[in-house]
């Protein structure tokens, strides 16, 4: 199985400059935990409903940019490699998301480990989310 039979797109995705706010109330609108931040074209970070979480919230006095919390250096895969390969890319970086990316660069989709347990092998999924809690 591939990972383009399981990614969800479109991908909720904002410019850097957007409130953290908006960012919020985008998720709740869109039932989405995270949201891609693009900039003419191009992946600069993710913003996760635990980035507002912890990284915002703690010290907000007023609204910021999504720039200042999100995270930068997004992992990806491609359409075209096995939900095994991502799911492996996943548990070795200890994260719970891929962004989907074309050989340009573009977003077409995201993956979460949820999406890996409902649509491909929950035994992956668990496998891949021991993983990503592990201590290292």
């Amino acid at each position: 199985m591939f990972v383009k039979s399981i990614m969800r797109c479109p991908v909720t995705t904002v410019g850097p400059a957007a409130s953290v706010r908006a960012v919020a109330a985008l998720m709740k609108e869109c039932d989405v935990g995270a949201v891609v931040v693009c900039e003419a074209g191009r992946i600069v970070g993710i913003v996760t409903d635990r980035d507002i979480v912890t990284r915002y919230l703690p010290n907000a006095v007023s609204d910021v940019a999504v720039a200042a919390i999100m995270t930068r250096g997004v992992a990806t895969c491609r359409p075209g490699q096995t939900v095994r390969e991502a799911a492996n890319r996943m548990g070795d970086l200890q994260i719970r998301r891929l962004v989907v990316v074309d050989e340009a660069g573009a977003v077409t989709g995201i993956m979460s480990l949820g999406d890996i347990a409902n649509d491909a092998d929950e035994e992956l999924a668990g496998q891949t989310l021991g993983e990503v809690v592990e201590t290292r």
